[in-house]
């Protein structure tokens, strides 16, 4: 270990921010406990962006408040940190004790985005581990993973020994008991695949039989779940650098095209006493200078303004800003902005029509964002606008209704204030059809069809003063769409495309599309065979897993986004989506 350590202390007067990879931060927990098992946490991505991540700080806290488990951290490396490990013959080592990570019992990688595949091959290349789990002896730690992708866990089951498809707080530790106790009488590690495949949401893919489902892992009793009431403070400055309070998880409004709607259904909620608790204890021990109310659509929460009562004198007293992430139109109220920084808001009306937003679901009407003229008489002179191009049916009429939105709250916003100019900032992603939801069947427009709307939509808003509009690369969206709904075929085209030089594809100067297609191509494969249309009564790579929501209701959902139809919210009852199944429903 003090052979590592001072290398890598040399490695870090070389390097391009080195607080990345010193560890210590502050509420760092005891690691000098007895452990019967470790887990290292692998975030394939950059510290600052990893330390943001909510999911892996509730795990980290789960395994290290257990008396007998410790949990450490590894993120991606930049490559000039790479480029010095291997000139020093120095592995991949944990932020907390510096151990390298094939010494840990378990690896367990949080996969939260298609486009970090390759990052999980390059931290594995750097650690010295074989890419394949059927490569993998009983030397290596058992390499878990689990994360948003696990919703189709098919393009990288053959890298991993056990992969958790659903929530994790009770799976992992139940996972890591079972590996613990099987070490300790000395069984292989076939026989602790067998033993880990009883918990639920655990998916062994070497062991996986046709026709078996894996039930989704779902953290029932969501009001004492546990929580990291003393996150850990990074090193140097996190894209988010907050205090992040999860109020619910799930969401009732049923957009068709939402992956993480559908997937983390039933809907389950804390109470406003319990949130506030939790957001209080994290800024008295990490010293945050923001809180952020953070679900899939904040301002459905039941208890907001009863939650807002509390915190917002608290907040005030301690100087700290109460912030809102993206809110739906439709249920936005001026009370919940008027006590946060008053720069800008976020909405997402995904679609610049009525028509389309009923084809998708979206409950958004014109009168509602007629609403936001609230926001501009609080002091609001900015606002962020989602919007999704390709979307199933979208004309090019529904297009230049993004344009029209724009030029509707330019008007609002001179009707009730007349001092400077609203500046509007338009965001469009690409429609990707993702599994779990009621357009996993549907095809991606060509990447030509994807240039020809962005360009379309950038003449338009042009013409209109003070919108700026940014869009999402055709290449990469082809690539997600590809990975999301792709099959076993495609871990080596992973792995070919990280041999090619693909890696940190999210970043749009690292992205290599060529590197990509080639990687297909060698491997007798198209991106078109993933991103064409399916037919309703197809086999799908991840039929195997049982989500909940059954797939006639998605089916239901589908036809009626055809038929131009919405569907009411979950608050107003139960539409029988089938996930009161896996537990009870909080809000239906």
């Amino acid at each position: 270990m003090e052979e590592y350590k001072d290398k890598l202390y040399k490695i870090l007067a070389q390097v391009e921010k080195p607080a990345r990879y010193c560890g210590g931060e502050w509420n760092t927990p005891d690691m000098s406990k007895p452990r019967k098992a470790d887990m290292c946490f692998c975030f394939p991505e950059l510290y600052e962006i990893g330390m943001s991540n909510l999911g892996v700080q509730i795990l980290y806290d789960v395994i290290n408040s257990d008396k007998d488990f410790a949990a450490e951290r590894c993120f991606a490396p930049a490559e000039d940190f790479a480029r010095k490990l291997k000139e020093e013959n120095l592995p991949l080592l944990s932020l907390e004790t510096k151990k390298p990570l094939k010494d840990f019992t378990v690896l367990g990688f949080s996969i939260g985005f298609e486009l970090l595949y390759t990052n999980v091959l390059y931290m594995l290349d750097l650690a010295e581990i074989p890419f394949y789990a059927a490569d993998r002896g009983e030397e290596y730690p058992i390499l878990l993973a689990g994360g948003p992708c696990a919703v189709n866990p098919e393009p990288f089951a053959d890298f991993f020994d056990i992969i958790v498809c659903g929530e994790g707080e009770e799976a992992d530790l139940n996972i890591l008991r079972i590996i613990a106790e099987s070490r300790a009488e000395g069984v292989s590690k076939s026989e602790i695949l067998k033993r880990v495949k009883s918990v639920e949401g655990a998916y062994v893919p070497s062991l996986h039989k046709d026709g078996e489902k894996v039930t989704k892992a779902v953290l029932r009793d969501f009001e004492n779940a546990p929580y990291p009431e003393k996150p850990l403070v990074p090193n140097i400055e996190a894209v988010h650098d907050r205090a992040t309070l999860e109020l619910y998880r799930g969401c009732a409004s049923g957009c068709r095209f939402c992956q993480a709607g559908f997937w983390y259904r039933p809907i389950r909620e804390r109470s406003a006493e319990r949130c506030a608790e939790l957001g209080k204890k994290m800024v008295e021990s990490a010293g945050f200078g923001e809180m952020s109310l953070c679900s899939l659509s904040t301002g459905d929460y039941t208890e907001l303004e009863k939650l807002e009562d509390i915190l917002i004198p608290y907040c005030e007293q301690k100087r700290v800003n109460l912030a809102l992430p993206s809110l739906r139109i439709s249920s936005f109220k001026s009370d919940m902005a008027k006590h946060s920084r008053k720069s800008s808001l976020t909405f997402a009306p995904e679609a610049g029509t009525q028509r389309l937003r009923n084809v998708i679901n979206k409950n958004v009407t014109d009168a509602e964002l007629d609403n936001l003229a609230e926001a501009f008489e609080i002091g609001y002179d900015s606002i962020k606008l989602y919007f999704m191009l390709g979307l199933p049916t979208e004309t090019d009429d529904d297009i230049a209704g993004i344009a029209e939105i724009c030029k509707r709250l330019k008007g609002l916003y001179y009707l009730k204030r007349h001092k400077r100019g609203l500046n509007i900032s338009v965001s469009c992603a690409v429609f990707i059809p993702k599994p779990c939801t009621p357009f996993q069947w549907e095809e991606q427009i060509s990447m030509e069809e994807m240039l020809r709307k962005q360009n379309y939509l950038r003449g338009l808003l042009r013409e209109i003063k003070g919108v700026s509009f940014s869009w999402h690369g055709a290449e990469t969206s082809v690539l997600e769409a590809a990975l999301a709904r792709g099959d076993r075929r495609q871990s080596r085209v992973i792995e070919r495309a990280y041999e090619l030089g693909a890696k940190f594809d999210a970043w749009t100067e690292q992205f290599k599309w060529d590197a990509w297609t080639q990687a297909f191509a060698d491997c007798g494969l198209t991106m078109g065979e993933y991103t064409r249309r399916r037919e309703a009564d197809e086999a799908l790579p991840w039929d195997f897993i049982d989500n909940g929501v059954s797939k006639a209701y998605l089916l239901k959902e589908r036809e009626l986004g055809y038929m131009e139809a919405t569907t009411k919210n979950c608050r107003e009852g139960c539409n029988g989506c089938g996930a009161l199944k896996l537990g009870r429903c909080t809000v239906c």
